[in-house]
């Protein structure tokens, strides 16, 4: 017995050099290396050089650390849109940047002082910013090539940074745009203060935790009556924050709520019964009583009285301060003040009043022609020479406040205080740099106001409504226009005007700018912007002068921050005015002034002339891109500085993305050790693995990352590699005398997947313009999984390997087909996927084409144009169907080994297999008409193709096909 030929020889097996096993934390580097030796930021310039542009501005991290995983996200999806926009033809820039100023360099900074038992108040200031300046540029240097390591393009040699000289002169130009326009003032109110970092802080740098406070019920008693409330008579405060007492001025109470009398009645050591009554909001009563329990343990009783007060029932009624013994500002009378403010939700009805320390305090004593006292200094304590507790710790201090602490001490003494409990748990605010609390304090402070008409507002943006009030001229009829609006009017419109992804942004930051209070724009620190206003010191109104502000703006044009000093006041202010009749404001700006003003910096300026529109306006920019906590961070900054001195938002639209949570759901924190560097992944999986899991979520809400998680997307990343290296395999040696250029002369199977491939495209071209990159990454990865391998590369490997042979050179016409198809998606598949997988699909691209350039200058792929056919999608559709059963019903035989691979079986099927080779299709011996039923065949195996067929005489034997493509017989 003769040996079956061996025709192993005669079958085409794909073949390529690109591996199977990516090895991506050490190719990327070196794919990173060579285009920046190449320059490939500049190609893409070149290449996309006079078309439409698409310009996103990054918002600015800041340069105090290592890149988290939230930068890594961040910038991941900034680089999903430039790539994406670039891909589909248009001139999309991308100029990062980084925020340098501001309070968590210079406290890092200060961190480092103390370490080495410094004060650094002690120390040159300009030698301080030098620190502060150093300290910021490490950090950029840092984190630049962090981010480069990610595969985010951009034009790394030529950031912008809020540091430069030339944008810390930018951002006093746009702060004395608001000066001319009458749009800054100095008040005296309530802001957050940090008593750690001694600064006022913006809403934007505040976070809530829950604490647990001392809660306090305090007694005023009446000095002056008016017929129905008496002298003697007492009325109950409740806070939580002891340490506003000592600056109380008053109390507020409702005029739309119900108050009664309650009273506590016991009996003393000589029998005699003694009461004492307090009044209370009726809808309280029962949990003051209740939270009042046994006064001073005397087992007495608590009533309701039956008299109801109201409104006119209070007017006219003085009280005294706990502490009036001490004379001077706690001797003077207390008024009972109307307050809409005051509810029945918690407390007693009644509200203590200290307008140093609470906004509606402020409010209603301002009303009422009472001033703040500016009792509490910068460090959280009170005065040194204030009379009650002056000097003493820092109000924020627990044991400051606490039952056994000095205030409630002192209280209780004066027999004012009725409880005192440690064990109220409610959320207070933070600052999210020191993590200590913050409080509210009246100071002095330059403030944007919301509501004031602006004048000289006219925004130039081509469709939008255009504000005129200029020298105070109003037209409303003039068309095209309508009259000057104020900040908040101003911005609520542009709010209106833009498109925000995920919608619910639009009423995030709406609800906030609706209610938001003026803009404090001023802190009490060294490293930043300053505020370069002088102040007349007879009027206390600040300078308006061109000429001195254009000396201002050159000087720190020229020599940076430190330009503003003592020194050189007289040179700013010519030689008409003396320098000492005038006050230098020492402030610096909120640096979410700084940030809110890269608009007019980055777009503005034309150094970075890929960034200027063909017509030469800068504005709007296309998109801003952050995180959702900047609805009420650079998002409104940025909207507010560009509404006070253009008009209109800086961006036309805005995409907000959710936070990073490790793989339980719970928020990342160093103290619970649950933080994962996107450094480490990059080191242990590649960038790609990271940039893929994060296209891969749904960013737009909170998600999550662990190792599961990551073990899972690798696994994805793997399929798609896959499918590339099938590709670059299937077409080893394709060449153009091959391809079949007449799609409707191919194969149905082959018009059935390029329908697929159409499909795909639409729905990728239109992920690209709804920038949901969830979907995107998606339904890239289910073709090439579904479709592709699992379907279409199975059917057809047959076709790949065994069409092929002396009597057919270029192939049979369906194996020329299919190569063909081939092509089309390998062309359109590493364009798609070259956003994503940044250093994979390039080297997909230069396996191929190793001298064609780079995947990146490549654009959105040319398709060919089909019929449509949706009797043949659904044709199709049922066919994958019956092929899903055909799968199922082989799947035992295979398991209980009655075949070895579905070559093997024999099929009945209820249907008329109708025109298509459902042999090829099902990947099985025979398909007959009949009963559903699966049998192991009998037919003999090709020696070939390893088909088994009827018309194979023997095993080892050749098919009818295998015969023809061998020697055409």
């Amino acid at each position: 017995m003769t040996d079956a030929p061996d025709y192993r020889d005669t079958v085409f097996l794909p073949k390529t050099d690109f591996p199977m096993k990516a090895g991506l934390p050490q190719k990327e580097p070196a794919i990173l290396a060579k285009w920046l030796e190449g320059n490939l930021e500049g190609q893409i310039r070149e290449s996309r050089k006079g078309r439409d542009q698409f310009i996103l501005h990054d918002g600015p991290p800041y340069a105090n650390g290592d890149m988290h995983i939230g930068h890594a996200l961040n910038h991941i999806l900034k680089d999903m849109v430039v790539r994406t926009q670039t891909l589909k033809g248009k001139d999309a820039p991308y100029v990062p940047g980084w925020d340098c100023h501001g309070l968590p360099i210079e406290w890092k900074v200060e961190e480092q002082y103390r370490k080495k038992k410094l004060n650094k108040d002690e120390v040159p200031v300009e030698e301080f910013r030098a620190e502060c300046r150093a300290y910021a540029q490490h950090w950029v240097d840092t984190q630049r090539e962090q981010l480069k390591r990610l595969g985010i393009g951009g034009d790394w040699d030529h950031p912008y940074l809020t540091m430069d000289y030339e944008a810390e002169a930018t951002i006093v130009r746009e702060l004395l745009k608001f000066a001319a326009n009458d749009m800054l003032y100095r008040g005296a109110k309530p802001v957050m203060w940090s008593p750690v970092e001694k600064t006022a802080l913006a809403e934007a740098e505040i976070e809530y935790e829950d604490i647990v406070s001392t809660q306090i019920d305090v007694a005023f008693e009446v000095t002056k009556g008016n017929g129905k409330i008496f002298p003697g008579q007492k009325l109950l405060i409740w806070t939580t924050t002891p340490w506003t007492i000592p600056v109380n001025q008053a109390v507020a109470y409702n005029p739309e709520l119900q108050y009664i009398l309650i009273d506590y009645g016991w009996t003393d050591d000589a029998g005699h019964i003694q009461r004492v009554e307090y009044l209370v909001a009726r809808d309280l009563a029962a949990s003051v009583m209740q939270r009042l329990g046994d006064l001073d343990g005397t087992g007495g009783k608590w009533n309701v009285g039956a008299g109801l007060y109201s409104g006119a029932d209070f007017e006219g009624i003085e009280l005294r301060h706990p502490m009036h013994h001490l004379g001077g500002f706690f001797a003077r009378p207390r008024p009972l003040l109307t307050g809409d403010f005051v509810t029945a939700d918690s407390g007693t009805g009644f509200v203590h009043m200290a307008p140093d320390h609470g906004e509606d305090d402020f409010d209603l004593c301002k009303a009422n022609g009472i001033e703040p006292q500016f009792a509490v200094e910068g460090d959280g304590k009170y005065r040194a020479d204030w009379a009650w507790l002056g000097g003493q710790g820092s109000v924020i201090n627990p044991k400051f406040n606490a039952p056994d602490g000095p205030i409630c001490s002192d209280l209780r003494e004066a027999g004012a205080l009725l409880a005192a409990s440690a064990d109220y748990r409610h959320s207070y605010p933070h600052s999210w740099r020191s993590k200590a609390k913050v409080i509210y304090r009246c100071t002095p402070q330059w403030f944007v106001p919301m509501d004031k008409v602006m004048a000289h507002i006219s925004p130039k943006s081509p469709g939008e409504k255009r504000w005129e009030n200029e020298g105070g001229a109003i037209n409303p009829a003039e068309e095209g226009r309508c009259a000057a609006p104020t900040l908040r009017q101003a911005a609520m419109q542009a709010i209106e005007d833009t498109r925000f992804v995920p919608a619910k942004g639009r009423n995030r930051i709406g609800s906030m700018v609706e209610t938001r209070p003026d803009w404090v724009l001023s802190r009490q620190r060294a490293w930043g912007v300053p505020i370069t206003l002088f102040v007349d010191r007879k009027t206390g109104q600040y300078l308006n002068d061109p000429l001195v502000n254009d000396r201002i703006v050159a000087a720190i044009r020229e020599l940076g921050v430190d330009a503003w000093s003592d020194a050189r006041a007289q040179e700013y202010l010519g030689p008409d005015r003396d320098a000492a009749d005038y006050e230098r404001i020492t402030d610096i700006l909120d640096v979410w002034f700084d940030s809110g003003s890269t608009h007019a910096f980055v777009l503005e300026s034309g150094r970075w002339p890929a960034l200027v529109r063909h017509d030469g306006s800068p504005f709007p920019a296309d998109l801003y891109l952050e995180g959702s906590d900047q609805h009420r961070g650079w998002f409104q900054s940025s909207l507010l500085e560009s509404c006070g001195t253009r008009g209109h938002a800086p961006y036309r639209a805005v995409l907000t993305h959710g936070f990073t949570m490790d793989a339980k759901g719970m928020k990342m924190s160093k103290s619970l050790g649950n933080t994962i560097s996107p450094i480490d992944l990059m080191r242990d999986y590649g960038a790609d693995i990271l940039r893929l899991w994060a296209l891969s979520v749904d960013f737009t809400e909170d998600h999550r990352i662990g190792k599961e998680i990551l073990t899972g997307v690798a696994d994805q990343y793997r399929k798609l590699r896959n499918t590339f290296r099938y590709l670059l395999g299937a077409l080893d040696g394709f060449s153009e005398a091959e391809r079949v250029t007449d799609v409707a002369a191919m194969p149905e199977l082959e018009r059935y997947m390029l329908s697929l491939l159409a499909e795909l495209d639409a729905k990728l071209a239109q992920a690209v313009d709804d920038f949901d990159f969830n979907s995107y990454t998606r339904s890239l990865a289910d073709f090439c999984n579904e479709d592709l391998s699992a379907f279409y590369f199975d059917i057809r490997k047959d076709v790949l390997y065994c069409d092929l042979g002396p009597a057919a050179p270029l192939g049979t016409d369906t194996r020329r087909a299919y190569r063909s198809v081939l092509d089309t998606l390998f062309h359109a598949l590493v364009r798609y996927a070259a956003p994503v997988l940044v250093f994979t699909s390039e080297e997909v691209w230069g396996t191929r084409y190793p001298d064609a350039g780079s995947v990146h200058l490549l654009e959105w792929p040319a398709l060919p144009v089909l019929p449509q056919s949706d009797a043949m999608r659904a044709k199709w559709a049922a066919i994958r169907e019956t092929r899903a059963l055909v799968t199922e019903r082989i799947e035992p035989l295979r398991r209980d080994k009655v075949v070895r691979s579905s070559l093997e079986a024999e099929l009945w099927l209820p249907d008329d297999p109708g025109d298509v080779d459902y042999e090829e299709i099902f990947i099985t011996s025979t398909v007959h008409r009949g009963e559903w039923d699966v049998k192991r065949t009998e037919n003999h195996k090709c020696g070939r193709c390893w088909r088994h067929l009827p018309e194979v005489a023997q095993d080892g034997g050749l098919c009818n096909r295998c015969e023809t493509v061998l020697d055409g017989g």
